[in-house]
């Protein structure tokens, strides 16, 4: 595991899973095989499976470590989850994802602030973690921080995963709701990305003149760089989802600004950099 420094910052990729496959037109309706087939030779074999020609996407979290603060930032899938829509997630058992987080120095117990970029499963699955048969949350001494409209259209939705991964923080008195362009402090603050939810949110970090950011899932793949305007069938707005998107991307590319992905590659660490009349990624 290699450390992050970002001025007075330290970031550690704390990982789930690597080359996730997700079959490409059930992710992107566009991305048929004739679609991709120019994009092959530079995606495989880490963004595309070269046999089977399946998206592979990572799924990580991210540790800070500020001068005041540990910080969680989205949190993976978890186990002996409900959640059937990924038959491979489901009722998982693996518990990398906790090795890894003790790998790198931190015990749940020692995180102040969770983060969630928004409440799929693969980025709140960790909040909460099963104990004498209840959903407890993961981090017992952590405030978890939700984009309050993020909460109410999730909870309006009323999947299980909402029950098993954010209801029990509620219940627990551990969450606070916050606007989306809410600020922790100078160093961490949320900016409005919204269209892949209802409540999406990315979250900037900034020490000194170094500044980075933690996308969620406003961009996937890096197919998507030279594809912006194919989003997931899923999303809850892809219009806006579109235009997020490209927006983000016209507004750190070609800067210093530390891209810091969920679902990239490893090591998924980069700059937007301008590719032609597309987008391109320069990896840390």
């Amino acid at each position: 595991m290699t450390t992050l420094q970002l001025g007075e910052i330290a970031i550690d990729r704390v990982v789930e899973m690597e080359k996730a496959p997700f079959v490409l037109p059930e992710f992107f309706h566009e991305a048929t095989p004739e679609a991709v087939a120019p994009y092959r030779a530079w995606l495989e074999p880490d963004a595309i499976d070269p046999v089977t020609g399946a998206m592979l996407l990572t799924v990580q979290s991210y540790l800070v470590r500020t001068r005041h603060h540990t910080i969680l930032i989205d949190t993976c899938v978890g186990c002996r989850k409900s959640y059937d829509g990924i038959p491979a997630w489901q009722d998982r058992r693996d518990e990398t994802w906790l090795r890894n987080l003790a790998a790198a120095g931190v015990a749940p117990e020692a995180i102040d602030y969770v983060f969630c970029t928004h409440l799929h499963l693969d980025h709140a699955g960790w909040n909460t973690r099963l104990i004498d048969g209840r959903w407890v949350p993961t981090f017992p001494n952590a405030k978890y921080i939700f984009a309050r409209d993020e909460v109410a259209a999730a909870a309006e939705l009323g999947h299980l995963d909402f029950q098993e991964n954010v209801q029990p923080v509620l219940d627990a008195k551990q969450a606070v709701l916050v606007d989306t362009d809410y600020a922790l402090d100078d160093q961490v603050w949320l900016e409005p990305t919204l269209g892949h939810t209802a409540g999406h949110v990315a979250v900037h970090l900034k020490s000194g003149a170094s500044h980075g950011v933690v996308t969620g899932d406003l961009i996937h793949s890096p197919l998507q760089l030279v594809q912006p305007d194919w989003s997931p069938h899923f999303d809850y707005d892809i219009v806006q989802s579109r235009a997020t998107r490209r927006r983000f991307l016209d507004a750190h590319c070609e800067t210093d600004t530390r891209i810091m992905t969920i679902h990239f590659p490893l090591p998924s660490i980069g700059h937007v950099v301008r590719d032609r009349d597309v987008y391109g990624f320069s990896y840390v």
